[in-house]
């Protein structure tokens, strides 16, 4: 049986050449448009799939230029420039003749070198002594994920932006580059913690750096990854977001985002009664 994440990346390869042809899918739906996180997985996939590609992926960039509509929607990819151990991608994201999402992507070749992690996990209890949250039912894809909040949970307002959570996919999948890609999106905008509620907001910007060799993702398995994230700066409508993906001790990824967000309407005054 198919797990619906593989379901919603699916792609098939356009009859010229130019890319792939996919198909939003309503598990994966966000308030506006599909997630974030699932167009990024299916660019992630599709790079994965092509004939000429070189390794495993290094870095993913996407632009949200505008809201994906529900429906098929073409992604047109070219090859920058292939060296000996890396390999340069551009890409766009076309529907319905216009172009939607750009993006760029590195993949590259793992050598046996050096190696230090500078980055300090987060603490937190086992996943299993963490109660599992849900989000409303209007946020669709994250009924997708496990969720277990260490910190920074959507039930109050909070001055630090920090959320530390345990992240696994629903049903139980093992862990790949493209399910990292998605989990990488997985974070809810900052600002709805420091305000105690949703806004308006949407990603802008998403970059990926994945540090996870393909054994390490094997090793990984479906087992639970410790996800954080926290804001730097919010002002003029934007706020930058970075974040850390864990398994065990072993850092998988890095990731950073850029977020345009509105004010909340303004609560009405109580009105006083005679």
């Amino acid at each position: 049986m198919t797990h619906v994440f593989d379901e919603a990346i699916a792609v098939t390869a356009l009859d010229d050449g130019s890319g792939f042809r996919a198909t939003t899918h309503p598990a994966y739906d966000n308030m506006v448009g599909p997630f974030g996180g699932i167009t990024a997985a299916t660019v992630v996939g599709a790079l994965r799939s092509h004939p000429d590609a070189l390794g495993e992926p290094l870095a993913l960039t996407i632009n949200y230029a505008a809201p994906v509509a529900n429906g098929t929607w073409d992604l047109r990819t070219t090859i920058v420039k292939t060296n000996r151990t890396n390999q340069h991608w551009t890409f766009t994201i076309e529907q319905e003749g216009q172009t939607v999402s750009t993006g760029s992507a590195v993949f590259g070749v793992n050598r046996d070198t050096w190696s230090d992690t500078e980055a300090v996990r987060p603490s937190a209890p086992p996943p299993e002594s963490v109660p599992a949250v849900d989000f409303p039912d209007f946020v669709a894809w994250a009924r997708n994920y496990d969720k277990r909040f260490v910190v920074g949970g959507l039930d109050a307002k909070s001055d630090d932006s920090t959320s530390t959570l345990w992240l696994r996919d629903l049903p139980q999948r093992p862990l790949d580059y493209p399910a990292l890609t998605a989990m990488a999106d997985a974070f809810f905008p900052r600002v709805f913690l420091r305000h105690g509620t949703f806004m308006p907001a949407g990603t802008i910007s998403l970059t990926t750096y994945f540090h996870a060799t393909p054994d390490e993702l094997a090793a990984q398995g479906s087992k639970p990854v410790l996800a954080t994230a926290r804001g730097a700066r919010f002002a003029g409508g934007h706020f930058d977001q970075y974040g850390q993906l864990w398994g065990d001790d072993v850092l998988l990824a890095t990731t950073t985002q850029l977020v345009y967000f509105k004010n909340p309407p303004p609560r009405p005054e109580p009105r006083l009664t005679q």
